[in-house]
This record gives C-alpha cells, sequence and structure tokens, in this order.
C-alpha cells in the first residue's frame, strides 16, 4: 500500500492524469477503507467521472453510476445504468449494481431479480454465493 500511495504521488507530479492513475486512485480510497473503516463516495464519483471523460468503459460507466447511488443520486445513478447499451451490459457486474442501486432505492423485487441475474452470470462460485445470499437478503427476504 505504501509503494502505490507513492507511485500515485509522483504520477500525479506530472501534471497529466491518466486513465491508470485514475483507475489507480480509485483502487487507493477503496483500499483505504481497510485502515479508516470509511469510504469517501464524493471523491470516487469525481474520479469516475474523469474516467468516464478519458475512457468511456463500460467499467468505468458502471461504477459512475453505483458512486452516483452512494452519494444519495440513486435515481441518477439507475439512469447511468439505463442508458447504457443493451449489447454492452451482458456482464455480471452490471446486474450487481444495478441490484444495488435498486436496492438503494428500495426497489426490492427489481433488485433481487438483478442479483439473481448476476448470479447466474459469474462462473466465480463465491461471487456466485455472494449474490445469491445478498439476493436473499434483499429487503429483508
Amino acid at each position: 500500500m505504501t509503494e502505490a500511495e507513492e507511485l500515485l504521488r509522483r504520477a500525479s507530479s506530472f501534471r497529466k492524469l491518466g486513465r491508470y492513475q485514475l483507475e489507480a486512485a480509485i483502487q487507493s480510497i477503496h483500499a483505504s477503507r481497510a485502515d479508516t473503516g470509511n469510504l469517501d463516495w464524493s471523491e470516487i464519483l469525481l474520479l469516475y467521472e474523469g474516467l468516464v471523460q478519458i475512457t468511456p468503459s463500460i467499467g468505468a460507466m458502471v461504477g459512475r453510476a453505483v458512486a452516483l447511488a452512494q452519494v444519495g443520486k440513486a435515481e441518477a445513478g439507475l439512469e447511468a445504468l439505463d442508458l447504457l447499451p443493451e449489447a454492452r451490459v451482458a456482464d455480471y457486474q452490471y446486474w450487481a449494481a444495478r441490484g444495488h442501486v435498486l436496492e438503494i432505492l428500495e426497489r426490492t423485487g427489481e433488485a433481487r431479480e438483478a442479483c439473481l441475474r448476476a448470479a447466474g452470470l459469474t462462473d466465480d462460485p463465491g461471487m456466485r454465493a455472494h449474490l445469491f445470499k445478498k439476493a436473499e437478503g434483499v429487503g429483508g427476504a
């Protein structure tokens, strides 16, 4: 962690923002939760906004949508997910994110369906078990 943080500091001294620097900064904030117990979702959203401008990948757009939901803009997060082309949302991560945003909006039936769809799309047994458990817990089901 210390080495990664130093590399991020050095990269920022070049005064040229890039995709990998933004991705590393997002991961740094997530990793810092181990020490602080908190996530700065406003900062994460800001980084995703930049990342989507530089590289509008499906991962960046889904991450931005989740960050929007986490800062209290869940409707905007869901709208951002709805705008993604259907051909690009066949991944379990999209459906897991959609389930999370729908759960925040208290649309429990839809959230449960999205989590189940995500579980059916992943090949990872641990992730599948996690998603099934999340689906069971949505809305206290």
